[in-house]
């Protein structure tokens, strides 16, 4: 009974809030629609102070955080709108049912009822007019809390459209961003495990093989024995470089070491096509940032090379006050799929530090994939903790 009782009492309390901020609301409404026409021209000093008004009234009454965006009058013009008409029917049908409650209580307890007879077809029923008049009142009055309920949300839509979502709407988005970015980025680590396990079967295991088939031959085989030395050194020659590249394609140490400008080199180097870099960075991005982009520009090389022809690539790196962007582009087929392995992979991991990511036709054919991070880590930003790299 406790637990009813206080939900009760959170309800009516609710409820009474609304009513007070929606007839509030009417006030304010008219102010705005006198003022659109009375003083129009004046409204750079008026709109905003009316704007004040309505975030507190929204805040204390309404139970809605407005953003900080300056309305124009399309917005007050609403608003003056929904809060007459809303207030209006309100309190008309609140008062019709008040009127039916008090004059139904006053006949039931003073004997001022008479007997109504309802004939329906097979039924009919015989009640006192007081008992009709509580039900209508009693509807009257729940429909009129209805009707404030619905212009109440009216008024937060309208709110969140021309004043801006609030800090409780911004951090719901911001919450369901980074669950999704989390998942984004498991699955990204998943991917990129599955590529390394492809990469040791295929290339490095295969080479440990034929190199301890090699040895075993020039074991039972004395007289073949150094032409097949020779060709295990040449093999182990060949397992060092797969593991080299496997392990640079994990992550380089070049870009802790040196820097994304000597990281980028090094993808240059190994593309097999010529690869120009243009870096316009003036200083080293922070080191979630520089990674994100060094995978960026390598992938889109990578691609580039492996599946669209290309002859030549362009890598592009500049920033502003507020990011860094890398631009990758080439001159091949073009038709990259964004759904691709690889392309959504990255794409979680930008999205994962706030960033944005593309993939689309370049300006004279080719593919242009490009990334902007903010140079700020979003844990600081957001929370204080920097996030994994992934």
């Amino acid at each position: 009974m406790t637990g009813t009782a206080t939900n009760a009492a959170v309800l009516f309390e609710t409820v009474w809030r609304r009513l007070v901020g929606l007839l509030a609301g009417t006030v304010t409404g008219a102010c705005a629609l006198v003022l659109l026409v009375a003083a129009w021209p004046w409204r750079g000093r008026w709109a905003p102070r009316l704007a004040a008004v309505e975030r507190a009234r929204l805040s204390a009454w309404l139970g809605h955080d407005a953003g900080p965006a300056v309305p124009g009058p399309g917005y007050l013009a609403l608003r003056g709108l929904v809060g007459l008409v809303g207030g209006y029917v309100v309190l008309s049908v609140a008062f019709v049912g008040v009127l039916f409650l008090s004059g139904s209580l006053w006949a039931m307890l003073y004997g001022g009822g008479d007997l109504v007879s309802l004939r329906l077809p097979g039924v009919r029923l015989a009640t006192e007019s007081w008992a009709i008049g509580v039900t209508c009142g009693l509807a009257a009055l729940g429909l009129s809390v209805l009707w404030c309920l619905m212009v109440v949300s009216a008024e937060r839509r309208l709110a969140v459209r021309f004043l801006g979502p609030g800090r409780e709407d911004l951090m719901r988005r911001r919450i369901a961003e980074l669950t999704a970015t989390r998942s984004g980025i498991v699955r990204a680590v998943d991917d990129e495990r599955r590529r390394i396990e492809r990469d040791l079967h295929d290339g490095v295991q295969q080479r440990g093989v034929a190199l301890a088939m090699l040895l075993g031959r020039a074991r039972h085989s004395p007289a073949l024995a150094p032409e097949l030395v020779d060709q295990a050194y040449a093999e182990t020659r060949r397992l060092l470089d797969e593991l080299r590249d496997v392990a640079w394609r994990i992550y380089p140490t070049a870009l802790d070491e040196l820097g994304l400008r000597a990281a980028l080199a090094g993808v240059a180097e190994r593309a097999g096509v010529p690869v120009t870099v243009h870096y316009g960075l003036r200083d080293r991005p922070v080191s979630e940032a520089e990674t994100a982009l060094y995978f960026v520009a390598r992938e889109a090389i990578t691609n580039a090379v492996k599946h669209s022809g290309a002859r030549d690539i362009l890598v592009i790196l500049d920033e502003d006050e507020r990011e860094v962007r890398v631009a990758v582009s080439d001159d091949g087929r073009g038709g990259a799929d964004p759904a691709g392995g690889g392309l959504s992979g990255l794409a979680r991991r930008v999205l994962a530090l706030d960033g944005r990511f593309e993939v689309g036709d370049g300006e004279g054919g080719g593919t242009r994939v490009s990334a902007s991070l903010p140079k700020q880590p979003p844990g600081e930003r957001v929370t204080g903790v920097r996030p994994p790299c992934g």
